[in-house]
């Protein structure tokens, strides 16, 4: 797998991209807030959900938002790694290029 370029969440992988996503369950609303890079220097897509984190609502909730966002189908996004922390990993099934170029455009700082 390769590493992920500077300043970008996700990389490459057989089968599409891996997210690593930084979700604030009671956000107020399902957004997506840039990236931000984190104190041991990874960086992370910030997301936001209105969902509270209990029996697994706020996951489903952020694999919907990510799914709408890149107008992939709900099956083309699963959970990884973090189903109970802050910090997720997510397996997006797809063209890489593709995904990428929708992620940079979707993160670009506005």
């Amino acid at each position: 797998m390769a590493s992920p370029a500077a300043g970008q969440p996700w990389t490459a992988s057989a089968e599409g991209l891996r997210l690593s996503v930084r979700l604030t369950p009671r956000g107020g609303r399902d957004a997506i807030d840039g990236v931000e890079i984190l104190s041991d220097g990874r960086p992370v897509l910030k997301a936001r959900v209105r969902a509270a984190p209990s029996e697994g609502e706020a996951n489903a909730a952020l694999l919907a938002l990510i799914a709408r966002t890149l107008d992939l189908p709900r099956s083309a996004v699963t959970l990884a790694a973090g189903a109970s922390a802050r910090l997720k990993t997510l397996a997006i099934a797809g063209d890489p290029a593709g995904l990428g170029a929708r992620l940079e455009a979707i993160a670009a700082p506005r």
